[in-house]
């Protein structure tokens, strides 16, 4: 029995946690199909490049339910695919292994056309690939894919994976390029590429990416009362990447609004706007020192989506009690893999605020003097075991003579 997918070819819901083990086991290495075809007319009029893998679930006689990854070999057969345009059908056909057969289906409609419906064929008498199994025969499924227009002139790509569990099995796509209806008998070298591969990195909404160097906001927590608990004095560039695509988001203070909360040993502030909200944690260290130790982030796209990172095991920032911190050069907070805060004009005080006021700041700078000392001391030292050294080859050298002479 077949079932609506609702996503089209390619553009399909992920599938299980098995079937993704799998891909990323079993998949690396599988060379790409690769189809070009001519009508009637020899005219070019189909091409074709991807790969796919499928994980089929079987009953078997003694052990209850077993799962096997199908990995479609480079060596398969054509057979049945054509795209004769007169019927405004184009199909692909693929045989491979012992019974092994896969389709899909694509129809013509004015000026685009759309994946109909794909479907899978296996046989489980084959006891290589289905050992033990409990029901000997043909098997098929068929999905039915809801119209997806793609242009006639272009030609589709989706490098990321695309997967779809239909009933017992597992579909697996990536590494896609395919024109189903070649006009004039050139593949086009436009692209239309899938939702996948566009919005990897989401753009925050209506926004151009930022270059420039974020204008610095000064913010100030009140803790109940007219005394000012926090100060923050910061410029605050936003970096998102995934999939080696970055997308970079100044925080603009005029827009901003600010909060936060002191306690005796913990401290945050927050920024919201409509679409970006931020809050840094700060707490105390063996009683006489402070440090950022923690950040969470939620962004709204454009698209809806939102992106929500948090982390709560930092350590910048690292301060006296009674101090504040300050680090005008360009500074990175890494959050995670993928997010990343760039902070300029950075002066902060979580604890002991007197009058509103700074205190004597710790410049991030002291800290490239504490890496420069040792690293000159290092140095100096290798410089002089250099000069003792050709200084004892030298005096041995000499002696050596004075015995031969």
């Amino acid at each position: 029995m077949s079932r609506n997918c609702h996503l089209p070819l390619f553009l399909l819901t992920p599938g299980s946690a098995f079937a993704l083990l799998c891909l990323l086991l079993g998949t690396l290495e599988i060379d790409a199909l690769s189809l070009t075809l001519n009508n009637s007319h020899n005219a070019t009029c189909l091409h074709a490049q991807w790969k796919m893998n499928f994980t089929i679930e079987y009953e078997t006689i003694n052990h209850g339910l077993k799962n096997v990854t199908i990995q479609v070999p480079s060596n398969v057969s054509y057979s049945g695919s054509d795209c004769d345009t007169d019927d405004n059908v184009s199909r692909i056909e693929v045989r491979f292994g012992s019974g092994f057969l896969w389709n899909v289906n694509f129809i013509r409609q004015n000026s685009t056309y759309f994946v109909d419906i794909i479907s899978l064929s296996y046989d489980t008498s084959d006891n290589d690939t289905f050992p033990d199994a409990k029901v000997k025969g043909k098997v098929s499924s068929t999905l039915e894919v809801n119209k997806f227009d793609i242009p006639l002139d272009t030609l589709f790509r989706c490098n990321d994976l695309m997967t779809v569990t239909e009933e017992n099995i597992t579909h697996n796509y990536w590494d896609i390029l395919v024109q189903a209806f070649i006009q004039n008998n050139t593949i086009s070298t436009k692209e239309y590429a899938c939702d996948k591969d566009m919005s990897t990195v989401p753009v925050p909404t209506s926004k151009p990416v930022p270059q420039e160097r974020p204008h610095p906001g000064s913010y100030a927590v009140k803790n109940g009362s007219a005394a000012i608990c926090l100060l923050a004095t910061m410029g605050l560039q936003l970096n998102i990447t995934n999939n080696k695509v970055t997308s970079l988001l100044n925080i603009n203070p005029n827009t901003t609004a600010h909060g936060g909360e002191c306690f005796k040993e913990s401290a945050t502030l927050w920024l919201n706007n409509s679409n970006e909200y931020l809050e840094f944690f700060f707490a105390m260290k063996n009683g006489n020192r402070f440090y950022l130790k923690g950040v969470n982030v939620s962004l709204t796209f454009v698209n809806s989506s939102d992106f929500v990172v948090e982390n709560n095991s930092l350590n910048y920032w690292d301060a006296p009690i009674g101090s504040s911190y300050m680090c005008n050069k360009e500074d990175v907070i890494t959050i995670s893999d993928a997010f990343q805060i760039n902070t300029f004009d950075l002066r902060v005080q979580p604890f002991n605020v007197v009058e509103g006021k700074y205190s004597t700041a710790e410049d991030c700078r002291a800290d490239d003097d504490r890496f420069a000392v040792p690293i000159a001391v290092g140095v100096s030292l290798g410089g002089l075991v250099v000069l003792m050294l050709c200084a004892y080859i030298g005096q041995k050298h000499q002696s050596i003579e004075y015995e031969h002479f």
